[in-house]
C-alpha cells in the first residue's frame, strides 16, 4: 500500500514541478497544510490568505526554509476585485497560474438560533462564492494563455 501511495505522490509531483499553484484559505487549516504539500513537489505556491497575514508568512518560512519557493498574497475571495488581485499578484511574482485550489472557508460553531443574517451571509459568500468567482477567474487566467 505504501509503495502504491509513493509511486501516486510521485506522479503527482512530476506533473505539478515548476507549475505556479494558488491556494485560497491557505493561511491556517488545512489550506496550510495543502500549501507545504504541494511544495514538496517543486511547484511555486501562491498562500492566499484574508485576514491572517501573520499565517500565511509562517506558512511562506516554513516552505521556504525548507528549500521551496511560496509567496503570501492577500485577497477575500467572496470579492470578484480581490480575486482579480490575486490572479495578477500572482501572475507578476510566478507567472501564469496553473493549478487553484479552492480551499477559503468559514464556519460559525454555534447554535442553529445563534446564527445571524448577517454571519450566514459571510458564510455563503466565502464557502460559495468565493469557490464561484475563484473558479471563473481560474478559466479566464487559464484559457488565454
Amino acid at each position: 500500500m505504501y509503495h502504491q501511495i509513493f509511486k501516486i505522490k510521485n506522479r503527482i509531483s512530476q506533473t505539478l514541478k515548476g507549475k505556479v499553484v494558488i491556494v485560497t484559505g491557505a493561511s491556517k487549516g488545512i489550506g496550510a497544510g495543502i500549501a507545504r504539500e504541494v511544495a514538496t513537489a517543486g511547484v511555486k505556491v501562491v498562500v492566499n490568505y484574508s485576514s491572517s497575514r501573520e499565517g500565511a508568512d509562517q506558512v511562506v518560512n516554513d516552505i521556504t526554509s525548507q528549500g521551496g519557493q511560496a509567496v503570501a498574497i492577500q485577497g477575500d475571495v467572496s470579492k470578484n476585485e480581490d480575486v482579480k488581485k490575486l490572479f495578477k499578484s500572482a501572475e507578476e511574482v510566478y507567472g501564469t497560474a496553473h493549478v487553484v485550489i479552492n480551499n477559503a472557508g468559514v464556519y460559525e460553531f454555534a447554535p442553529l438560533e445563534l446564527i445571524t443574517e448577517e454571519s450566514y451571509r459571510r458564510m455563503f459568500d466565502i464557502n460559495m462564492l468565493g469557490i464561484l468567482l475563484t473558479s471563473q477567474e481560474a478559466v479566464r487566467v487559464f484559457r488565454s494563455h
